[in-house]
């Protein structure tokens, strides 16, 4: 990229920085382009220029120790001068934009043309107009004043159409708003450590400005650009920008480039930040993606049907509407086997659409046919010039007919009702300390059947004691009392502690009087300081003898090594190393321990056995943590080999065991006894002993004594999973799974294993649905290929974070059944919705059909029809999608991936209701005239003023559908339709409201709506059909459901397409399984990327004449990142929407991967 500074394209950027440059010791242009740089060519660029990185620091005016004044005006100064540390989001869609697109639905367009068609020939008179010859179908006089309110039909019909198209509209803004909310919500939500005025912060990632000192972590994403000056094993992960998947090493000497947007996979340091927002590399290329997008814009408007992340979470939802989306994109939809939800609805959308548009077409068809007869051939007129407007006329009402049959049948109130519900929950599970990244996510939680918890922090409070230490050959059951230990001892137990801790790690007096310190950073290493302010010693005086650029050698904690160890050199000029792990790893490299005299004595491995009897057994059965300290003292002279791991971390001295507690928060027991009831299985995935593991199984209640399971120990389970080659069988998984409850000591890939094999798994007749939590990094590809992921919002590190689909605010288990709570109720929300619409579907379609085959004439008009949709579609999801969730939904079973979305139970409701609609308004438009002695509306001609008549029967129609509204919040047969009904406000205020807008247009709708006002004793007959609905709903109860065999369920997802083609080959290719869940924007994300750096690499190659190799090697580099994909994360900092309203796109790179779904 080393040319790219001076085109044109930064230009825009530069706000006069030449000018301001001579406040600080360099530009932000030296700055940036020494950022694009890598690895030696870096080194030699800050050698030549600057000296080192400390001149770098004195030039940007910061100190590596001090970290930066932190006053206002210098932060600003920074800030006007280097850029602010956030990328500007693309605009969101404007409302004309949404109006626009919801106009683009297939059904309001045939209606608008309809009703253009009819209003254009309510104006139009020919001449033979009185002709006595043109047969009007029906004889019956027309007065003039009504003639003249024909056009009232057609511009009925508009304005229903705008407004269907204003409310879809402005249900899709609030969504992106709510979107876009909730975007910023997670991004306000990330902090990082930056040292100001010698005081380690917390600051939003947003105020970070360019001479920042930011202290960088393990599971850290960095949110920019920086050198490194200090620290140990760091080690990053830059597959997010150049794709190759191997770790980089970081060292001052070799590589000190920190890159925005990757991520700290090991280690720990700290970097002076030069570069921030769009000046960093994250930022260039999402400058570039964003430039580039401009352009392809204007080309490819069909391309971009919906922008970034709004796409990559709505987009299931568009499609359920049949006519929305073309057959490509739906089965892109399948493919993506995400949401079971929306695979079900997007399939009886279809089903039902297709039966509604055959209904409709044979309708209009019956019509035209029956009048062409009728007048033609029976009464043998003649066609006669002059009366074709008249029967052009006919034809567009019956046209208007047949499209009015198909807008009842097709249910476009489904996404409708998904969105409202999941936006309603999602906005609600905040409340609930649930923060959903990903809207599916939370249906999906009502389907889980298994959750793979962690241990520390989730069951558990994470708020560690020593409770237990052995020391100086002595077992005390509660902390001695410091007198009780050997000086010498003392001193070692207490540096031990201090230096081979993170330094970020403190403990600070309680906020608020009589609580608990607070404990910061890694919460066993605060037990372990808190051990050493109960010895009545201070760890930060020996911290400040020993400042952590002093620390000779720094081996950090991972989940192989299980230990973290600490090298400094002593005044003497040898090496001192402290050690400290799990208590039976750190024991095994012991071969001394230090006796009550403080003195080292021999430590056998007949000794050490013993010490596991006596000692770590009887900690570890009380649900303590053990935790070994150890130290070993090496020669000056000849200097180890500190990269010979084995060998240093060898032959060690014990200085003590400590039995660490972590008690079981108080709300958890009885959240796993609600998941269990609901038929969810808790299992405990850490990577604890296995005897503490299992004590806290018990006190949670994972595990009950006499009950038939299996605890496991990593290794075992391994050695159980895997054939005699070592590869792991699913057979032999299937034989474990179902009894495990405990997997100790386990590591990120057995956590993995276990989740893969339990959702790969045949061995039940529903596949399992899988939650799992995690907070490290490494649970990465556990979180991504659970069905649900949960990270934790206060210890998850930002690449768990990443990887999840849901952020537990709080840490806590007894959340995780709040959201299994929230997920059944979407569920049964949309069941439901599903109910009551297809009971108005049903009906109304039959009645439409059957009514315009008999008198030529629907008996529900058009408009009336339009606003029956509305209610029965957009009121009726508002106020059954908003139900709130009751513990009830915790007393049965999961419904599993198979369950059909409509049961028979409620296929008995709708058909039983659909009877009963049916034969009322049959029998009121066809005796209805002489129960009432009104005149019949039966055979009206054409524009003949509305009929008492057909109003009763639309009237009674509306009434049923309110009262069927309210049958339709029970689905599991209950009796009583009304509990709870006020705990739903949004319920009552809709159906008042639909029942008020109703009279309104009985009484004073008037011709358009076809309506004449009613009298009482009308209403209340109305009214009381009405009623029967609840009735009629109690005798439906009482049928049991198991005698109806011949009910079909529908809605249901076979076995077929639930499995797409590449679940089944993944065994052989094991890299899939996180493709698949990298959502398509940040495939697009790491493809535009990788084009951008090899056509800068071209140009630049070119440029300076050199082979073209390297450029071909970025290509392969391209392709060989479909391989690595399982270890990329996109960075979670800029939100995606912004870069990938359309991909910038070459084609060669998209030819390369025909399997990858979802990319346009």
């Amino acid at each position: 990229m080393g040319d790219m500074t001076n085109s044109d394209f930064y230009s825009k950027n530069q706000r006069n920085e030449s000018s301001h440059g001579g406040e600080f010791g360099c530009t932000m242009e030296e700055l940036r382009s020494l950022m694009e740089l890598r690895g030696t060519e870096a080194v030699v660029k800050i050698k030549e220029t600057y000296g080192d990185t400390d001149t770098i620091c004195r030039r940007l005016k910061t100190s590596p120790v001090e970290g930066l004044p932190g006053t206002a005006p210098d932060l600003e100064k920074r800030k006007q001068i280097f850029g602010q540390n956030f990328i500007p989001p693309k605009k969101p869609k404007t409302f004309l934009q949404l109006v626009w697109e919801a106009l683009q639905d297939v059904t309001l367009i045939i209606l608008e043309i309809a009703a253009i068609i009819s209003l254009g020939l309510s104006f139009y008179h020919p001449p033979g107009e009185n002709n006595e010859g043109c047969a009007t179908a029906q004889a019956g006089a027309e007065d003039e004043g009504e003639a003249e309110a024909g056009w009232i039909e057609g511009a009925a019909i508009l304005l229903s159409v705008i407004c269907v198209v204003l409310v879809t509209a402005f249900n899709d803004w609030s969504k992106e708003k709510q979107f876009r909310g909730l975007q910023s919500r997670i991004e306000q939500e990330q902090k990082f450590t930056v040292v100001r005025a010698g005081q380690v912060v917390q600051i939003p990632v947003a105020e970070i400005v360019v001479g920042d000192i930011a202290q960088v972590k393990y599971g850290d994403l960095l949110p920019a650009d920086g050198l490194f000056i200090q620290g140990n094993d760091l080690k990053i992960d830059e597959s997010s920008l150049t794709g190759e998947s191997d770790q980089v090493r970081k060292s001052v000497d070799k590589d000190p480039m920190l890159l925005s947007g990757t991520h700290v996979m090991e280690g720990s340091g700290r970097m002076v930040v030069t570069a921030v927002g769009v000046n960093s590399q994250t930022g260039i290329i999402f400058t570039l993606l964003g430039a580039g997008g401009e352009e392809e814009e204007k080309k490819d408007k069909k391309a971009k049907q919906q922008d970034g992340a709004a796409a990559m979470e709505m987009q299931p939802l568009k499609s359920a509407e049949g006519g929305d989306t073309d057959d490509k994109k739906k089965a892109s939809m399948h493919k993506k086997e995400k949401s079971v939800l929306q695979g079900k609805l997007t399939k009886l959308a279809v089903q039902i659409g297709k039966a509604g548009l055959v209904m409709s077409a044979i309708t209009v068809i019956i019509l035209v046919l029956y009048f062409t007869v009728d007048t033609f051939v029976v009464n043998q007129k003649p066609w006669l010039p002059e009366c074709t407007p008249i029967y052009v006329q006919y034809f567009v009402k019956f046209f208007i007919i047949g499209v009015t049959v198909l807008v009842v049948a097709v249910p476009e109130g489904l996404p409708l009702a998904v969105t409202i519900s999941l936006a309603y929950s999602v906005k609600k599970m905040m409340k609930d300390n649930n923060l959903v990244r990903h809207l599916d996510a939370c249906e999906t939680m009502g389907n889980a059947t298994a959750i793979c918890s962690d241990k520390t922090g989730t069951l558990t409070t994470n708020r560690m004691t020593v409770v237990q230490v052995y020391v100086g050959d002595v077992h005390y059951k509660e902390v001695p009392d410091p007198s009780s230990i050997n000086a010498k001892t003392m001193e070692l137990l207490v540096s031990a502690i201090a230096i081979n801790s993170a330094y970020t790690t403190k403990i600070l007096p309680p906020e608020k009087e009589g609580a608990l310190p607070k404990q910061v950073g890694n919460k066993t290493e605060c037990g372990l300081l808190g051990f050493v302010l109960d010895l009545k010693q201070d760890y930060e005086s020996v911290r400040s003898q020993m400042p952590e650029e002093k620390l000779y050698k720094v081996y950090t904690f991972n989940s192989v090594r299980k230990s973290m160890s600490t090298v400094i050199k002593l005044p003497d000029e040898s090496f001192r190393m402290y050690s400290k792990g799990a208590s039976e790893i750190v024991l095994k490299k012991c071969c001394k321990i230090l006796n009550g005299a403080g003195e080292p004595r021999v430590f056998r491995p007949r000794d050490r056995d013993e010490m596991v009897k006596k000692v770590i057994e009887p900690m570890a059965c009380d649900g303590l943590r053990t935790i070994c300290v150890a130290y070993r003292d090496l020669p000056s002279s000849p200097e180890p080999d500190w990269d010979n791991e084995n060998d240093i971390l060898n032959d060690l001295t014990c200085i003590c065991v400590v039995g660490i507690e972590d008690p079981v928060r108080p709300e958890v027991p009885e959240a796993i006894r609600k998941c269990q009831r609901a038929g969810i299985t808790v299992r405990m995935v850490t990577g604890d002993n296995i005897n503490t593991a299992r004590a806290i199984a018990i006190k949670c209640g994972i595990i009950h004594p006499g009950e038939d399971f299996l605890c496991l120990e990593g290794k075992e389970f391994n050695r159980r999973i895997r054939n005699e080659k070592g590869e792991i069988e699913q057979e032999r998984i299937d034989k474990i799974w179902p009894k495990l409850r405990v997997l100790a000591r386990s590591s990120p890939t057995d956590k993995h294993t276990l989740v893969k094999g339990i959702i790969d798994s045949t061995h039940t007749e529903q596949r399992q649905v899988v939650a799992v939590t995690g907070d490290g990094t490494n649970d990465g590809p556990a979180l991504k290929k659970a069905d649900v992921g949960f990270a934790m919002g206060i210890a998850g590190t930002d690449v768990a974070k990443e990887a999840s689909d849901i952020i537990l605010t709080d840490d806590n288990f007894s959340s995780i059944v709040k959201a299994v709570m929230w997920g059944r109720n979407v569920y049964d929300s949309i069941s439901k919705f599903l109910q009551f619409q297809l009971t108005v579907n049903v009906v109304a379609v039959i009645v439409a059909f059957t009514g315009a085959c008999i008198t030529q004439d629907s008996p529900l008009k058009a408009v009336q029809m339009l606003w029956v949709n509305l209610i029965m579609d957009t009121f009726a999801s508002l106020a059954l999608a908003t139900e709130p969730p009751t513990e009830s939904l915790l007393l049965r079973k999961p419904y599993g991936r198979n369950k059909p979305l409509i049961s028979r139970t409620m296929m008995k409701n709708i058909l039983g209701h659909a009877v009963y609609q049916l034969t009322l308004i049959f029998t009121l438009l066809f005796v209805g005239e002489k129960m009432f002695q009104i005149d019949s509306g039966r055979n009206a001609p054409l524009h003949s003023p509305p009929s008492e008549h057909y109003t009763i029967i639309f009237n009674t129609f509306v009434m049923m559908q309110l009262f069927n509204e309210i049958n339709a919040r029970k689905i599991h047969g209950e009796r009583n339709v009304f509990d709870g009904i006020f705990r739903n406000p949004i319920f009552c205020t809709i159906v008042l409201g639909t029942f008020t807008i109703q009279i309104v247009i009985v009484q004073f709708g008037g011709k358009p709506f076809s309506c004449s006002p009613l009298q009482l004793d009308q209403w209340l007959w109305c009214i009381f059909i009405g009623l029967g609905e609840l009735v009629w709903g109690q005798v439906i109860a009482t049928i049991p459901t198991s005698r109806l065999k011949f009910l079909k369920e529908a809605g249901r997802l076979t076995q077929k397409e639930e499995i797409p083609e590449e679940e089944l080959n993944e065994d052989v290719e094991e890299i899939d399984h996180a493709e698949r869940e990298l959502r398509r924007g940040q495939i697009l994300w790491f493809r535009g990327l990788n084009r951008i750096q090899t056509q800068i690499e071209v140009v630049n190659t070119f440029k300076s004449g050199a082979s073209f190799q390297g450029a071909l090697r970025r290509q392969s580099s391209v392709t060989s990142q479909s391989q690595d994909v399982a270890n990329l994360s996109s960075p979670s900092r800029v939100s995606l929407s912004n870069a990938l309203s359309s991909p910038t796109s070459l084609p060669p790179a998209a030819a390369g991967h025909p399997r990858r779904e979802g990319v346009p």
